[in-house]
């Protein structure tokens, strides 16, 4: 990976989903805007903010997806993270692990 870029594996599954009620939604639904979650898996030098096995939110709109060894991921640039759920609690007990 270079310079400021993070490579991700989305927790997006295609198709019908199932709302909390129980509802099937099916996969040509329209949905409005929605951020998605996603693991990141490497990242380059620069990348501050963020390690490999952290959770980031991100705009699945603008994303670039790439294939490697038949897995498919997004490549995207640190700025364009919306919030970060991480183990690494920094701060006091009450830290939630959430840094937006």
């Amino acid at each position: 990976m270079l310079h400021d870029r993070v490579l991700v594996r989305t927790d997006i599954e295609e198709g019908e989903r199932r709302s909390s009620g129980g509802i099937v939604i099916p996969a040509t639904a329209a949905v409005g805007r929605r951020l998605a979650w996603a693991e990141v898996v490497a990242v380059g030098q620069n990348v501050r903010t963020v390690e490999p096995g952290d959770r980031v939110l991100f705009d699945p709109e603008d994303r670039a997806e790439v294939e490697v060894r038949g897995t498919a991921y997004v490549l995207m640039r640190e700025r364009d993270l919306h919030a970060v759920a991480s183990e690494r609690l920094q701060g006091s007990e009450d830290s939630t692990g959430l840094y937006l």
